[in-house]
């Protein structure tokens, strides 16, 4: 990188943070969530309507990506302590599992009746369970929530990926055996378990020596510096052996949460976390392709549609079924409308195996993305409100 290059670096990076406390101060005003805003400044500068930022800020996008998802596992971990859990855990298994096959099963049959055939309605249907961890935890920490249902909203997103995962893969399973590519199907469903369980056993292992570490570094020392040294340590191991690196860093903070002396570790990840998010939702609404929405057919909006009321129904009917309070039966479900990275990802798996299917799949999530991500954190915004836990 020569020094014009680097200028224009630091002179970017300055501006996204810049943008980022703008989008805060006039969300707060305006009550809109601050992501919804971002993301519509990252269109607004982006190739798809002005074309102000150069184009190679684009490649900054993985590596900001990887660090800050990893970043919201491990905070994500911190509302997995066993106490907690004696008192709540079955509930929230209960409705992470209904509300994840809710949406697989609602968009499944609701492509399947609409005559998109049994294999495209099946991958579509192993996408929709997948959430947007990032998005939902920057609404519940801009509005400073508290109470059962963010608490609850917290615990089912940290799992509802490796639900979604799994189901996935079982899905994935099934059309390729349906498409004669019985070989290479059930590698795929043992390589979907690797992923979620391998990521599991890399936290622990992780994890306990950084809960050991907690307790014996001097109070006011060091706390950010170990703290982002370990979540980037596991998600780049968890990158290198091909493990979630998400579901490592939620394990790891799970484990420090349990074992640790104190929570300072947490509180430091959230301070260093911030200007990532923000870099991160100023280039994900820069990546957002708004010229899909205009390919988008009654298929899209079928997947939006179902996808939605699988959501909902399932996380009403998993908060029923799993003995929780009426706020969160009624409200739940809405903070997990948000769809983003994971499902992008699951979609360019797919088009890796199933390249007859992957182009469709593809051009169609795009576009739902688009839809999810503006409205998704609305809708957990008002949800969050009208339970009265938004400060």
């Amino acid at each position: 990188m020569n020094v014009v290059e680097g200028g224009t670096t630091l002179w970017l990076l300055g501006l996204f943070l810049v943008l980022g406390f703008v989008a805060h101060y006039v969300g707060r005003r305006a009550h809109v969530p601050r992501v919804t805003l971002l993301l519509l400044i990252g269109v607004a500068v982006g190739p798809s309507a002005l074309d102000l930022v150069p184009a190679s800020v684009a490649d900054w996008f993985p590596l900001v990506s990887r660090i800050t998802l990893s970043m919201i596992g491990f905070m994500l971990g911190r509302h997995f302590k066993w106490g907690e859990l004696k008192q709540s855990g079955r509930g929230v298994l209960v409705l992470s599992v209904v509300e994840a096959v809710g949406a697989a099963v609602a968009v499944g049959a609701a492509l399947f009746v609409a005559g998109a055939g049994l294999a495209l309605s099946l991958v579509f249907a192993a996408v929709a369970p997948a959430t947007a961890p990032a998005a939902t935890v920057d609404v519940i920490r801009e509005v400073s929530a508290k109470g059962p249902v963010s608490e609850t909203t917290l615990r089912v997103v940290a799992i509802d990926d490796a639900w979604g995962v799994l189901l996935f893969s079982a899905l994935v399973v099934i059309v390729q055996s349906t498409l004669g590519v019985e070989g290479e199907a059930w590698g795929y469903l043992l390589e979907g378990a690797r992923e979620v369980f391998g990521g599991v056993v890399l936290g622990l292992l992780l994890g306990a020596p950084m809960a050991w570490l907690s307790g014996r570094v001097v109070d006011g020392e060091l706390t950010m510096i170990e703290t982002l040294g370990a979540v980037l340590i596991a998600a780049g191991l968890a990158e290198q052996l091909g493990l979630s690196h998400l579901i490592a860093c939620m394990t790891m903070g799970a484990v420090v949460a349990n074992w640790g002396e104190h929570d300072r570790a947490f509180h430091a990840i959230e301070g260093a976390s911030e200007p990532f998010l923000i870099v991160f939702f100023l280039l994900a609404g820069y990546a957002l392709e708004l010229g899909s929405l205009r390919e988008v057919s009654w298929f899209g909006l079928l997947y939006v549609a179902a996808r939605a009321a699988g959501k909902l129904g399932g996380a009403r009917l998993g908060a029923r079924l799993g003995g929780l309070s009426a706020p969160e039966r009624r409200y739940v479900g809405w903070c997990l409308l948000p769809q983003a990275g994971v499902a992008l990802g699951l979609g360019l798996s797919l088009a890796e195996h199933l390249p007859e299917l992957g182009p469709r799949v593809l051009s169609t999530l795009v576009a739902t993305t688009i839809a999810f991500e503006l409205t998704g954190p609305i809708a957990a915004r008002l949800a969050l409100k009208r339970a009265g836990e938004a400060a």
